[in-house]
């Protein structure tokens, strides 16, 4: 699954990151890495951007950056 497809208050764990360039090296260096743990904090109307918390942080994400984040879903 994605992180894009993660609904408001659903967490996951982070499996694998598909993007390239600076989004990459950027969300790496917030430690947004295999193993983290991320919620789904709040969708905006359009569900573009969407805000995700991971590791006492806050992040808006764009869908086609989210949908490029693969994550497991907890308690599935």
């Amino acid at each position: 699954m994605t992180l894009n497809r993660l609904s408001a208050g659903q967490s996951g764990t982070v499996s694998g990151l598909l993007l390239t360039g600076a989004i990459r090296r950027r969300l790496l260096d917030l430690g947004l890495i295999e193993g983290t743990k991320v919620r789904c904090v709040r969708r905006s109307l359009a569900s573009n951007p969407v805000i995700y918390s991971f590791r006492g942080t806050m992040v808006a994400l764009r869908s086609e950056d989210s949908a490029r984040i693969c994550v497991e879903v907890d308690g599935a």
